[in-house]
């Protein structure tokens, strides 16, 4: 749910933003909502659930320190959130580091980035059981895509009515 509004969040990342101040996901109507009263009414930019003042989109510096604190605090969206930024710059060892510890805090996003580590074999060796574990506790946590991809697996070993399952809890926690 969002912390604003209460309303239930969409599980498609891009309908929400990730606030690097408290680690907050806040929903992108709250967020436009928000912006839309700083430029009305001329205010200073700050986050809209913890009011910390907000670092400007250049201040990359801050927004990284920001992202550390919140990972030294141990919030496991900061650590999945830095595990998909080291993974995108190849850091493969650190991000596999940052996923694994996403995932023992209980992150369903990082339990889907654990298991395409394993799929890909980067950073660690490729381990199919594992890839489906952790398939298997990201989709328990809801995450669509880790849902599609147990769908995947299961029709390949010819399982075609648990596959249509995966696809049918999917399509419902994708809505």
């Amino acid at each position: 749910d969002c912390p604003i509004c209460c309303l239930p969040m969409s599980l498609d990342e891009t309908k929400s933003t990730m606030m690097t101040c408290c680690s907050k996901k806040i929903c992108d109507g709250c967020v436009h909502s928000y912006k839309m009263r700083i430029y009305q009414e001329k205010l200073e930019r700050i986050c809209p659930f913890c009011r910390h003042p907000a670092p400007k989109p250049e201040a990359k510096e801050e927004l990284d320190r920001n992202l550390m604190k919140r990972v030294n605090a141990n919030d496991p969206a900061a650590m999945a959130q830095m595990s998909f930024r080291r993974h995108e710059e190849g850091g493969y060892d650190d991000a596999f580091r940052y996923a694994k510890k996403a995932a023992e805090l209980g992150d369903a996003g990082a339990h889907c980035e654990l298991a395409i580590f394993y799929l890909e074999g980067k950073g660690v060796e490729k381990d199919a059981k594992k890839e489906v574990y952790h398939l298997e506790q990201a989709a328990i946590g809801g995450h669509p895509i880790a849902r599609y991809n147990l769908c995947i697996e299961e029709e390949e070993k010819g399982k075609y009515d648990r596959a249509m399952k995966h696809l049918i809890y999917r399509r419902c926690s994708w809505a």
